[in-house]
């Protein structure tokens, strides 16, 4: 999220980035058990016969509670700086102070703070450092497989070596790079339900190409038709594989433009094929969607 200081006469003067990233050391160890948890006492700090055991008052790593109370108190220490958890997704929470706004993702032990105001976000992050011990890790890079790389004019998110590690764990890294993601008014549903070669393989495979979706929809649409054979690999669903690879390796590192000014459009389709599977004669419903984006100065139009 960039904030934009503008001259007098309305050009841009320079753009301010406002993402940061945080590590909590030992997160898991700083939840508070509601709970009674006990624990036997370790090898080497008994006496010979004792039974007595240890009642846990913290969390510990192993402990099943231990990510949820670590969620917990994270939540209320930043409740108290009238941050509000989203209801959508318990891991962001959100404050807004009239024009102000800042969000805390987190995940484990990784937080995320993105916003438009550099001072608030300076005393959340002492905030944090008075209730745990925290790392500054500065300007956002990676996250979760995702690179964030930035510009004055844009960020950009892709996910460039979590495609190469696809291919290669996939061993799919031969494969002729090609610009066709999948074959066109494709019969999948009447292909030969033969058994796929290594049904571990491909519902592994398709489980990491839903998560690269994040940052790369051109794939969605064939993501979604090799997920349907995921209960039941069969060896035609297994060849499309082929072709997407060949697809991720000719543009791996495609991925999010988010301008720093101006704004996106989104246009949403929706359509239903009429008893349109082959094998259940079920209907299936189809989403398309386009984005386009509107800049501020040169009021040029790009769509996605």
């Amino acid at each position: 999220m960039y904030k934009i200081k503008f001259h007098p006469d309305g050009t841009v003067e320079r753009y301010k980035t406002r993402i940061h990233q945080l590590n909590v050391n030992n997160a898991f160890l700083h939840g508070d058990l509601v709970e009674e948890v006990y624990m036997k006492v370790p090898p080497g700090f008994a006496r010979p016969g004792d039974t007595r055991v240890c009642r846990l008052r913290k969390s510990i790593y192993g402990l099943r509670q231990a990510s949820h109370n670590w969620y917990q108190k994270f939540t209320h220490a930043l409740q108290e700086l009238q941050f509000v958890p989203s209801r959508d997704d318990h891991s962001l929470i959100v404050y807004r102070q009239g024009a102000n706004y800042v969000a805390s993702l987190t995940y484990a032990d990784d937080v995320i703070l993105a916003g438009n105001d550099l001072p608030f976000i300076r005393h959340v992050k002492d905030f944090l450092h008075s209730w745990f011990t925290i790392k500054d890790l500065g300007p956002l890079k990676y996250f979760l497989d995702i690179e964030v790389a930035r510009s004055p004019q844009c960020i950009v998110l892709n996910q460039w070596k979590y495609v190469l590690d696809i291919l290669v764990d996939s061993a799919l890294q031969a494969t002729r790079p090609t610009a066709t993601l999948i074959e066109e008014n494709h019969q999948l549903g009447r292909a030969p339900l033969d058994p796929a070669p290594d049904s571990a393989t491909y519902r592994h495979l398709v489980g990491r190409l839903l998560y690269l979706t994040v940052t790369r929809p051109d794939i969605t649409y064939a993501v979604n038709v090799l997920s349907q054979a995921v209960h039941s690999p069969h060896a035609g669903a297994y060849g499309c594989c082929i072709p997407l690879s060949a697809y991720l390796k000719a543009s791996p590192s495609c991925g999010l433009f988010l301008p720093a000014s101006g704004s996106l459009i989104f246009t949403r389709y929706c359509d239903a094929d009429w008893v349109g599977c082959p094998t259940t004669w079920r209907s299936t419903t189809g989403y398309f969607i386009t984005i386009e984006y509107v800049g501020v100065a040169t009021g040029r139009r790009d769509v996605t």
